[in-house]
């Protein structure tokens, strides 16, 4: 959550901070502030999105560091918005993060220091205040201050008359990025991507010194070296090309993304997987169970893969909330592999249950977009899905992506344990080939998606219904329509309709019905036919036309075998997309939601 841009360079800061602050806006935005360094500090900060907030005009400060906030304590109001400051005025902090012992701090500071807002972050630059009142530099003052925080926290500060900036990080992510004359920073690349794509991605418990001279990074008082790697991202890929929003861009690079996440992991025959897993083959045989850790859309990827895993590599596989997941019950830690499957590589949840995992013995798998990220670091092996960067607060490429990697595992999976035939693996495999061609012929349908869309657009509610693989697409599918329409809707097992969801069934609430191919469609009509029975519209995701004169209106699918419902799920990103869009949402910036969720 939130966003950190700062710069240290040669050219003047406002403006470059202000841009990394728009870049990362889709990890808050109700509030943002920035603070310019020169022997005083100017702050400026706004209630609302950057683009209320002036851009700095000081052309001959060069150092600066800002905050695109997504609120965890406090209303999000200018007092309220970062950079927050200490008594003096001379100290000025950003913090992404929560920390959980703020309370307790801040009675401890109570009877010195006056606060002025409701945040946990204005502890921090009070206590650098003590700390330099005691005659210390700052790089000191930051360290004896973390030393103080518990919690989660990427922080960056700066001080009156200081020519640098001292940024730490414990758990919440943080990242330099380095060019010839300048250091920048952010909460991810970015902030500073059109600068350079050289980068370093700090670790927890690292405190860099950022100066004229270079960069100095320290973990635990001592001197650490970090590498500097290059991204394969680039600043085109992280803009809008043109379209309106992201999320639109987005769905329609899901066919470059799918080649991307497929290439050079499918043999030519389509009979066998690739994926430079170094997890022993012995210890995956022995393997008796698979956990899957996962939040939000990556949780119904993990569905998806979990009804794979099961049906081809014959090996018990639960699927977890990440928020909710405890290792217990009696198993086997030497005999579980725990799959952790997060888009940005630094979902806390995720994380947290990744070391609840690690510390009970499992082996670990991330399967993850970003390199370099936390979870990568923490996890035994890493499978990246390869999607590029996603801005869009509503998962779209990143899901069919996962989804595709996954089966991709499934199917590697499957042939390491000898569970899978030759000819159901290349079924599955050239199912997952032919996706970047479909998911293009869906992308091609889109004016009649639009067209339905805006027909259902003022509907009471939206019921998505699906069986086997269609159940998570239908979850999928219902939460992007209520995180950028803000219409209810509900995803559901076809059958569990008529367990108590029928009675919400009006003329008024479109049914959504995956019929494709995997999803038991033939079953899943007799529940079309108990809405219809009840006057309710029928929008059928179908690849068979047998089943085009149940529904009132059909998205074709084209026939890709068992990955029908992930293209389905296309279609429907399309229709939430234009339904939203007829009701004039903030399709990028959805109310109450961030991109990157790293606080637990």
């Amino acid at each position: 959550m939130c966003g950190i841009s700062g710069y240290l360079g040669t050219e003047p800061a406002g403006r470059i901070v202000h841009q990394g602050l728009k870049n990362l806006e889709y990890r808050g935005y109700d509030s943002a502030g920035i603070a310019l360094v020169g022997d005083t500090l100017t702050i400026t900060k706004t209630e609302g999105e950057v683009d209320e907030l002036p851009v700095p005009t000081q052309d001959d400060i060069t150092c600066g560091i800002g905050h695109t906030r997504w609120s965890t304590h406090g209303e999000p109001t200018e007092a309220n918005a970062h950079p927050h400051t200490d008594c003096t005025g001379e100290v000025a902090v950003v913090h992404n993060g929560i920390i959980e012992n703020y309370d307790a701090l801040k009675a401890s500071l109570r009877d010195d220091h006056v606060f002025k807002s409701d945040t946990d972050t204005e502890v921090i630059p009070h206590l650098i205040e003590t700390h330099l009142a005691d005659d210390v530099d700052l790089l000191t003052a930051v360290q004896r201050t973390t030393d103080q925080l518990e919690g989660s926290y990427a922080i960056a500060v700066t001080a009156a008359g200081y020519d640098g900036i001292v940024v730490a990080r414990q758990d919440s992510p943080l990242l330099l990025g380095h060019a010839d004359d300048a250091t920048f920073i952010g909460s991810d690349a970015t902030a500073f991507i059109e600068h350079t794509d050289r980068v370093t991605y700090l670790e927890s418990g690292d405190i860099a010194h950022i100066t004229r001279e270079g960069v100095e990074i320290y973990n635990h008082g001592e001197r650490v070296e970090r590498d500097v790697e290059t991204l394969e991202w680039d600043a085109d890929a992280a803009g809008k090309g043109g379209y309106d929003h992201y999320m639109l861009k987005e769905i329609h690079e899901q066919p470059r993304a799918l080649r991307q996440a497929i290439s050079g992991r499918v043999d030519e025959l389509a009979t066998s997987v690739d994926l430079d897993i170094d997890l022993p083959e012995e210890y995956l045989q022995s393997v008796e169970e698979i956990q899957i850790i996962a939040c939000g859309t990556s949780y119904h990827a993990g569905l998806y893969a979990a009804e794979l895993l099961e049906a081809h590599a014959e090996v018990r596989t639960s699927v977890h909330v990440a928020s909710e997941y405890e290792f217990n019950g009696g198993r086997d830690p030497w005999r579980t592999l725990v799959i952790a499957i997060t888009q940005s590589g630094e979902t806390a949840d995720t994380l947290s249950a990744l070391r609840t995992a690690t510390r009970a013995g499992a082996r670990t798998l991330a399967l993850t977009n970003t390199l370099g990220s936390t979870v990568t670091r923490e996890a035994d092996d890493t499978v990246f899905i390869r999607a590029g960067p996603e801005i869009g607060v509503a998962a779209t490429k990143t899901f069919v992506s996962q989804v595709a990697t996954a089966t991709l595992f499934s199917v590697y999976l499957a042939q390491v344990r000898n569970g899978i035939s030759t000819k159901t693996a290349t079924r599955l495999l050239e199912s997952v080939r032919d996706l970047p061609g479909a998911v293009q012929q869906i992308l091609d349908q889109e004016d009649i998606i639009k067209e339905t869309a805006r027909e259902y657009a003022d509907s009471d509610a939206f019921f998505y219904i699906g069986r086997a693989v269609g159940y998570p697409v239908a979850l999928e599918s219902a939460l992007k329509l209520k995180e950028i329409s803000y219409d209810h809707a509900e995803g559901f097992p076809a059958g569990e309709l008529k367990h108590g969801p029928l009675a919400l069934v009006t003329s008024e609430t479109p049914v959504i019905a995956l019929l494709t191919d995997e999803t038991r469609p033939k079953k899943t009509l007799n529940n079309v036919k108990e809405v219809k029975s009840r006057g309710a519209p029928v929008i059928g995701i179908a690849s068979d036309p047998e089943t085009t004169g149940h529904v009132d209106t059909t998205f074709d699918i084209p026939d890709c075998g068992a990955m029908e419902p992930v293209v389905g799920n296309v279609a429907l990103q399309l229709f939430a997309y234009y339904v939203a869009d007829e009701k004039g949402r903030p399709i990028d910036k959805p109310r109450n939601l961030a991109k990157s969720v790293t606080v637990e």
